[in-house]
């Protein structure tokens, strides 16, 4: 029996062995984040004769901070649409499409899971029922990869969407190399099976294997978060773990100290323990905040230890909560909860952290979101410019609206286009579009004479209700 050929590089199996093993080792990180965020976090330590009495305590002891840190960075980011070249609106052939395919909403996840993990993708793709609305799906960074060309951080090469059949469990796999599309399976793995996936071709009804892959390119888009200049993403709480850790040893030191000393311990002299039968000393008094206790020999003697003061544990978590929110730039009022007759300006400064790295955030995640719009306009047969396309974000800062309309109007005298000042204030771009257009048949009606008319019609007195004006 001949045994199966290594795969060479540059050969469709190799690329799908060498991209599911970057994959893999990727899942490991993502799984490690995604537990932190959930507050699934390793269970602190403790000594190792005092683990099975203080297993309940173990599970409680996990205050979930590093969630918080996500979230705050994840609510913030926001697109409203795509600006191609000097449009001072966003366009709404972009806006149809990424909407056709609940983008709006779906962009949201995918942000977050980028902010979570690190990385998150997106898929385009003809759309055989409607060639104007091509098909954009987010894609989890667990079951998604692509690899660039040697040297280069933009220009892709290869990408590996994957997935596991929810009716059979059989692994499949779909490569974008070459301009071509290479569809494979593994069947589901047993137990007792080890080493990597044995793929075989997976053919469709109808297509050709390989397929032909109508965009020519890699359709499979990276949206990074945090990239570095070696092409490594990372996720918000990848420097945090540390400090989440150290919160929860924190907290099951204080649970065991209210578990055996926050409650006064007694102490007693002069009385002689009873046994029972076996010889087993018996324990006389149950000691609660709600039973007295009473003993007749005067010659016994009673007394108490001071608690333990809980203080000092308190203010190591709130010690290491603020060290987490100077790392992370997360408000302390977010992972506190305190705040209190904060002003605006106070409130802003407070919050002017979190806003600029909100900004920086920003531009490597829309850079990946254009890259889409690229592929979707091209998808839909679109022949216009698409090298000037700007991801449009809803502004992160949150401020009062006498605050910005104020400053909306400080802004107008400087001459600051109206489309530029409605986007500041948060409107959407449909929005947007629709105040143009009125404002437009209003400044129509009066260059055509007609003042009156941006009033609406002039109102029927003559008795419409019953009887006439006079």
């Amino acid at each position: 029996m001949a045994l199966a050929q290594t795969p060479q590089p540059g050969e469709p199996l190799w690329w799908v062995d060498r991209l599911w093993k970057e994959l893999v080792e990727r899942r490991k990180y993502a799984d490690t984040m995604r537990q932190y965020y959930s507050g699934d976090h390793p269970l602190p330590m403790i000594q190792d004769k005092a683990r099975p009495a203080f297993q309940r305590l173990l599970k409680q002891a996990r205050s979930n901070y590093a969630g918080l840190v996500v979230d705050a960075t994840a609510e913030r980011l926001q697109i409203d649409g795509f600006r191609m070249g000097d449009a001072e609106v966003g366009d709404s052939e972009i806006w149809r499409i990424w909407q056709a395919n609940n983008m709006d909403a779906d962009s949201d996840l995918q942000l977050a899971e980028a902010v979570k993990v690190g990385r998150a993708f997106a898929l385009v793709a003809p759309n055989p029922g409607d060639a104007a609305t091509p098909l954009i799906t987010a894609e989890d960074a667990t079951q998604a990869v692509v690899a660039y060309e040697s040297g280069s951080r933009r220009q892709r090469r290869a990408g590996l969407k994957t997935f596991t059949d929810d009716w059979t469990g059989d692994l499949m796999a779909t490569l974008f190399v070459d301009g071509l599309l290479y569809k494979y399976r593994a069947p589901a793995s047993k137990s007792g099976m080890t080493g990597p996936p044995r793929w075989v071709p997976r053919e469709a009804a109808g297509e050709a294997w390989p397929a032909p892959n109508p965009l020519q390119v890699v359709p499979l888009v990276e949206i990074p978060n945090r990239p570095d200049l070696l092409g490594e993403a990372h996720s918000e709480i990848e420097d945090l773990l540390d400090i989440q850790d150290r919160i929860n040893k924190t907290l099951i030191d204080r649970l065991m100290a209210q578990e055996f000393s926050a409650f006064r311990q007694r102490w007693m002299t002069g009385y002689e323990v009873p046994t029972d039968e076996n010889g087993q000393p018996i324990e006389p008094f149950k000691a609660a905040v709600d039973r007295l206790w009473v003993i007749e020999d005067e010659n016994v003697k009673i007394g108490e230890f001071q608690a333990t003061d809980l203080r000092p544990y308190l203010d190591s978590v709130e010690a290491d909560v603020q060290h987490m929110a100077a790392r992370s730039r997360t408000p302390a009022q977010y992972l506190l909860g305190k705040l209190s007759n904060v002003n605006g300006e106070t409130l802003k400064a407070t919050e002017s952290g979190l806003v600029a790295k909100i900004r920086q955030r920003q531009r490597p995640l829309g850079e990946g979101q254009e890259e889409v719009a690229r592929l979707a306009l091209r998808a839909a047969g679109d022949t216009r410019d698409r090298s000037r396309i700007e991801t449009i974000w809803h502004n992160p800062e949150f401020r009062t609206e006498g605050e910005l309309v104020d400053a909306l109007v400080k802004m107008s005298t400087l001459g600051v286009p109206r489309e530029a000042l409605w986007e500041r204030w948060g409107a959407s771009q449909t929005e947007i579009a629709q105040w143009r257009e009125w404002a437009d048949q209003q400044a129509a009606r009066v260059l055509g004479g007609d003042p009156a008319s941006l009033f609406g019609p002039k109102p029927d007195v003559t008795g419409a209700a019953g009887g006439n004006a006079d």
